[in-house]
Order: C-alpha cells, then structure tokens, then sequence
C-alpha cells in the first residue's frame, strides 16, 4: 500500500481559515485605504506556493507610472529569443525623442534622471542588457525611451498579446509631455502586473532562460519602499515600483525561505497635495501576515 502523503499547505488551509484571512484581509484592506486618504486602490495577489489568490479592484485602470517598464522589459527578451534583437547589441545614446501626440521632438531632463551612467554615455552606446537594466533597477527614463524606441511599441503590444496579458497599455515612452497632455497615457491594472510576474516567476515569459534573467535583473531593484518596507529583511523581491505626483505602485514577486514565492501588485492614486504615502509597504505587511499565519509561521 502507497505511503500516504502529507495535505499541501493549499490542503492544510482549511476553507474556513481562508475565508476568515480573506474577511480580515478586505477588512484591513478598507482601513489602509482610508487611513491614508488614497482616492483609489487597487490590489492583486497570487500564491504560488498554496494557488491562493485575492484581489480588490483590480481591474481597475491606473496611469501606469514606471510600471509600464515591465512590458518594455518584457519585449526586449520576446526579441531577444526571437534572434532579432541581441543583449549586447550597442544602442547610441541620444536625448531626442518624438511626441506620439504631435511628432514634435522633446528631449529628457537628464538632470532629473535617476541613472546618471546613462546620461554619462550621451553620445555613445550601451548595450541593450545594459539599458534594460538601468531601466528596471533605477527605474531609468533615459534608459526606458532608448529602449522603446530600439524595439518599438508595436513589439511591446505584441509582446502583451502574445503572453494573453490584458490590462496593460502601452502607448509611449517616458516624459512625453504632449501626449499626457492630449490623454495618451499607458496605463495598467493590478490584474495585468500579475499576469506578467507570473508568466516571469513560473518560467513562462519567453521560456526560463528569457525568465530567469528578467528575475535577476528585478532582484536587483533599488527602490525599496513599497512591497519589501512591509517584509520580513531576509525576504527577496523581484519587483517595479512606479511613481508620480499622485500614485505609487509596486509590483513584484515575493520570495520567502522554504516555500514558492508570491506575487503581489498594489496600485494607490491620491491627491497631489497628499504626497507618498506608506499604503504599499502596509498592504504588503498585511498579505505577508495572512500568509504567515496560514503558513503556521
């Protein structure tokens, strides 16, 4: 007679203590967002370890900020295993872009750019491995419109097709003043960021090979005040945060000793005035908690 094998924790979590952790969780969920006045919020999550999955409002559509440079990141490698693009093919470095509203060049200030390596190389190349980079872990403009337009945003759409992703638009590169002017923003939802962490986390984004490098690079992430402030030091986040005047968004995969990871977005929009607030990093706290709890830890 077989060995009877121990319940999975997706087993283990009694329906009951699910439901109770997903009443606590909406629960706390409404009081975040009213304790720091967000005027939207939208949050998607999914456990690869128990196949748990929670949401709240998270098919509604936010102005994507940095996010966006998940899907360039994402077209870089459909290209690269592709064979039409190559990691270490040389990019000239130029600060002149065109408006997709109006065709109008515009240039970056560069002053305001959060990777001066690449405005050190203006005049010069970089590799597209060195680009993608700088894009995602100093959530570089510069860097991030070289890249649009080396690949071109019909790939980028493409790319989101491809992999099923919906809920994500992308229109344009960064800093195109004319076109946020005339509404043609990229925009995204919580439900779309987790579609591509999770093809990414699973293996699934252009094969493992494409994956794993997409995962290293978003380890290597230097903006942490989002989904890692509310985690444990010792945990792992491949992860793009994204911020402007009124939102601030985090979305990553979440990596924990002795289980699968967890992939987790969070999308907040508040007033102007208000300024960042620590909503992410306490809904973040939050998940890691139910989780834990559900874990027996």
């Amino acid at each position: 007679m077989a060995k009877p094998q121990a319940p999975s924790a997706a087993e283990a979590a009694a329906p009951e203590s699910v439901a109770r952790a997903e009443q606590s969780l909406y629960a706390s969920v409404l009081a975040i967002r009213d304790r720091h006045e967000l005027e939207r919020l939208g949050i998607a999550f999914y456990d690869l370890e128990t196949t748990l999955q929670w949401s709240y409002n998270a098919d509604a559509v936010f102005h994507a900020a940095s996010t966006m440079k998940l899907a360039v990141l994402l077209a870089v490698f459909r290209q690269f295993t592709r064979g039409e693009l190559t990691l270490d093919e040389p990019v000239h470095v130029r600060n002149k872009f065109l408006s997709i509203h109006d065709r109008q060049p515009y240039m970056l200030d560069i002053d305001r750019d959060t990777e001066g390596e690449v405005a050190e190389r203006l005049g010069r190349t970089m590799s597209v491995e060195q680009l993608a980079y700088h894009m995602i872990t100093s959530s570089s403009n510069f860097a991030t419109n070289l890249l649009v337009d080396a690949v071109g945003v019909p790939v980028i759409q493409a790319a989101l097709a491809e992999m099923r992703i919906e809920g994500i638009t992308v229109l344009r590169g960064v800093e195109d003043h004319a076109a946020f002017e005339a509404g043609l923003n990229n925009e995204v939802t919580a439900n779309g960021l987790l579609k591509l962490l999770r093809l990414i986390a699973e293996g699934r984004a252009y094969g493992e090979k494409a994956s794993a490098r997409m995962r290293e690079i978003l380890l290597d992430q230097r903006f942490k005040s989002g989904i890692p402030a509310g985690l444990p030091e010792a945990a792992r986040v491949a992860h793009k945060s994204g911020n402007i005047s009124t939102v601030h968004h985090d979305a990553g995969i979440v990596y924990l000793e002795g289980r699968q990871p967890y992939v987790l977005v969070v999308l907040t929009q508040f007033a102007r005035e208000a300024g960042v607030t620590t909503a992410v990093a306490d809904v973040s706290r939050d998940i890691y908690e139910r989780l834990a709890g559900m874990d027996g830890g």
